[in-house]
């Protein structure tokens, strides 16, 4: 198993958004965004399961998962391998679960299943402009205004 680092776990909890690749019965690729994950503990990640008919049926049928976590502003982020498990409704594990989507207010009405992931590799994801020798202050204030600048009368919403 691939152990959590304290800083795996902050751009967990911090970006929320995880991507989530699984490969189809016809190895197809499937990326899937997920906005549901929660730390486990230092070797397992979990995700409620809203709408992923596709994901669930890769993971039913033995795909492995990979799930990248990137903050956009510094380009940075993490990506996870492993297996990953599906708990439905209603069953032990889903209901010993359930309780830390509390947060998720009407939307834990639509979770029909919780999956659990064993991490089994965890590495870096970085840009390619630190390379070049941009730093993680010069991104943050580029990505930060690349976004403001998106938004009507420049402000986030």
């Amino acid at each position: 198993m691939a152990a959590l680092t304290d800083d795996m776990k902050r751009i967990i909890d911090e970006q929320r958004l995880g991507f989530v690749a699984t490969t189809s019965a016809d190895g197809t690729p499937n990326l899937s965004p997920k906005a549901t994950f929660v730390v486990l503990d230092d070797d397992t990640l979990a995700f409620a399961e809203i709408r992923s008919p596709n994901t669930l049926r890769n993971i039913a049928n033995g795909s492995k998962v990979e799930i990248n976590f990137v903050d956009a502003f510094v380009r940075k982020g993490y990506r996870f391998k492993g297996s990953a498990e599906i708990l439905e409704r209603g069953s032990a594990g889903f209901d010993d679960l359930i309780g830390l989507f509390a947060g998720s207010g009407d939307l834990v009405k639509a979770m029909g299943a919780i999956v659990r992931i064993r991490i089994e590799a965890a590495s870096a994801l970085i840009s390619p402009a630190y390379d070049r020798g941009q730093t993680e202050d010069e991104l943050r204030r580029a990505w930060t205004e690349r976004f403001r600048n998106q938004q009507p009368g420049g402000e986030f919403v």
